[in-house]
């Protein structure tokens, strides 16, 4: 009698508790989110492979962004289901880590939920699928190494090309794919590359194929005097966080003058203050001057009798890529710069490039600069990305020269092990590692359909390709037909399939431990101005 009281309590209580809470529990909850992460996919999966399709943006500006990025469409679009959010988290993981592969790691863990969604109505516990999936991911990455090869400096072009497949015409991409890898080494030190060492500058008009990469820090800025020579180099630099301009009121001011003379001493001092400040620069040793903000006349004139070269308007995140490529210190006042604030350049020089002058900058750790070209802006950013995607896949493969299969080799030849594998594993686990294995298949299927072929015979005849002629064998999606991938150079880094497949498996496990969803019932907003009015009425 007593716990059939407790019951009956307890449950009024969570009836209490969770009574603005809309709550769907089990079976149910689970097939939800399934559904969820299969619409997320759905949006994307014409994207995927050289064949991919593209995407029209609208956002509610009227704006519009036509892309074939699959984590951009995801980023952009408004999503509201937390499962899908948490999807789309995965998928811009493998972005930032990866540069590539996003459109993959949504459509595998798509399809992982959709086979535990089968196994989950067969009869197959959650918690058992997610051991089976764990062991899965553990046993195909360790598989990867015997698929993997060493590439050859051709090879990593022709990856970086396969990365950007189906973005930009094919031209683009071959131009696209060489200067990304020219970037790569630019910056690759001590078997490290950084990314963020490469700057952007955009120019509207002409075409895609007339950008340029130039070693070195460009930026679109003249010297601020004509009489200023340009120094060469080597020298020192001096990374000013201000100006050196005439001080005006932070706040409003009266100035009570008494006699004429006032005006004069005060505008003498102003001009002390600038000259003493231009003669520590002299003291100090510095060839080149580069501001935050504006150069008194008084000072340019200054500035040039001293031979100091000098760039003035420079905003922010340049001088912080200054500073770090010479090593200098920002100082918010040229009067109190020290040595020890100097930085060192190797060479500094001005050039024409599509009509703007350009100052380009040579110091130990100056990186590279694209000046990328294009018709319109829409033009200029799918570049900016797909440059972004291509010099990602470079510096991954400079720093771990190791590519794998294309074209769904990987996958297949993958799926064939993993199946193997399952028949080594006692208990229902086995049926997990097969779903897993069928998940990975999804991708070489996608990629058939988006050309045109029917997917799951394009799937057998690889099938059987791998059988017949080994694991290199991927589509060819101008054909249909299975080749070699290797003699065709359709490869891909071993880093982008390794974050997907983790990404996707631990997206995938985390949705299938979610056996309950509480949505919180939001109440009604009623704007500001209507609820003023209707405390209005009711005071009346």
């Amino acid at each position: 009698m007593f716990k059939v009281g407790y019951r009956v309590a307890r449950s009024m209580a969570e009836e209490t508790i969770l009574e603005s809470t809309e709550r769907t529990s089990g079976r149910e909850a689970l097939r939800k989110n399934v559904q969820a992460a299969i619409a997320l996919a759905g949006a994307i999966r014409s994207t995927l492979g050289p064949k991919g399709l593209d995407k029209l943006l609208v956002d509610d500006q009227g704006e519009t962004l036509v892309t074939n990025d699959g984590v951009t469409v995801l980023e952009t679009a408004r999503v509201e289901h937390p499962v899908a959010k948490m999807i789309i988290s995965a998928s811009s993981t493998q972005d930032r880590v990866a540069r590539d592969g996003t459109t993959t790691t949504v459509v595998i863990c798509a399809e992982m939920l959709r086979n535990a969604w089968q196994l989950v109505r067969q009869g197959v516990h959650p918690a058992i699928i997610a051991r089976g999936y764990a062991l899965a991911e553990n046993f195909a990455l360790s598989a990867l190494d015997e698929l993997a090869i060493n590439a050859s400096t051709e090879q990593i072009e022709s990856a970086i090309e396969t990365s950007l497949a189906g973005k930009l015409d094919k031209g683009m991409e071959r131009h696209l794919a060489n200067i990304s890898l020219q970037a790569g080494k630019t910056i690759l030190s001590e078997g490290r590359a950084d990314p963020t060492r490469v700057k952007i500058i955009k120019q509207t008009g002409g075409n895609m194929q007339e950008s340029t990469l130039i070693t070195g820090l460009a930026l679109a800025k003249s010297r601020i005097h004509p009489e200023m020579k340009e120094r060469g180099g080597p020298g020192s630099i001096l990374i000013l966080d201000g100006g050196i301009e005439r001080r005006k009121p932070q706040f409003e001011t009266k100035l009570n003058i008494t006699s004429a003379g006032m005006v004069d001493a005060f505008r003498n001092a102003e001009s002390k203050s600038i000259l003493k400040q231009v003669e520590n620069l002299v003291e100090i040793g510095c060839d080149l001057l580069v501001c935050k903000e504006g150069v008194d006349d008084e000072a340019r004139q200054a500035l040039s009798k001293h031979g100091i070269l000098t760039y003035r308007r420079v905003e922010k995140k340049d001088l912080d890529l200054l500073s770090r490529a010479c090593g200098a210190n920002l100082v918010p006042d040229a009067g109190r710069a020290s040595k020890e604030d100097l930085g060192a350049f190797i060479k500094t020089r001005e050039e024409l490039r599509g009509g703007v002058n350009h100052w380009i900058l040579d110091a130990e750790d100056s990186g590279a600069t694209l000046i990328a070209r294009g018709s319109t802006q829409s033009v200029l950013d799918e570049v900016e990305r797909c440059f972004a995607d291509g010099l990602g896949v470079a510096c991954q493969l400079l720093e771990e020269p190791v590519l794998l299969p294309g074209a769904g080799a990987t996958q297949v030849a993958l799926g064939r092990r993993l199946r193997r594998y399952a028949e080594t594993v006692p208990g229902r686990e086995q049926l997990a590692i097969e779903a897993w294995a069928d998940a990975l298949e999804s991708i070489p299927r996608a990629l058939a359909a988006n050309a045109g072929y029917d997917g799951i015979d394009s799937l057998l005849k690889l099938t059987a390709a791998h059988n017949d002629s080994g694991d290199y064998m991927g589509l060819d999606l101008n054909d249909g037909e299975a080749k070699d991938t290797i003699s065709r150079g359709i490869l891909e880094p071993k880093s982008i399939t390794q974050q997907a497949i983790s990404g996707a498996t631990e997206a995938a496990i985390s949705i299938l431990r979610i056996d309950d969803v509480l949505w919180a019932q939001m109440d009604a907003q009623v704007p500001d101005e209507v609820q003023e009015q209707l405390q209005g009425f009711g005071a009346e």
